[in-house]
């Protein structure tokens, strides 16, 4: 793993910011291959993106408190965090890059 690889967690907590997110994340892809990019959802993002699935779908980490609040099924094959605002905290700790789409 290289030291120097950019790290990025964008975060969307609604429809409109989770499109951004998606095409912010498809367009850094695009540019640095070897960028680690999360994308955070929470809120109304987790039901747009259930209701819309994309092909950056494989960086989302949807919070698990917004699936038991709503009552929403995330598919199986994301990968959920406990609190979104927890994982940003801790993924700015550790030094990403935090974008809010």
């Amino acid at each position: 793993m290289n030291d120097d690889r950019l790290r990025v967690v964008i975060h969307a907590a609604d429809a409109e910011s989770l499109a951004r997110a998606r095409s912010n994340a498809a367009n850094l892809q695009a540019d640095v291959a070897d960028a680690e990019i999360e994308i955070v959802i929470n809120a109304a993002a987790v039901a747009a993106a259930i209701r819309a699935p994309h092909a950056t779908d494989a960086h989302l980490r949807v919070c698990e408190n917004t699936l038991r609040n709503k009552d929403l099924t995330a598919p199986a094959e994301w990968l959920r965090v406990p609190a979104a605002i927890t994982h940003l905290a801790r993924r700015q700790q550790a030094g990403w890059a935090y974008v809010r789409a």
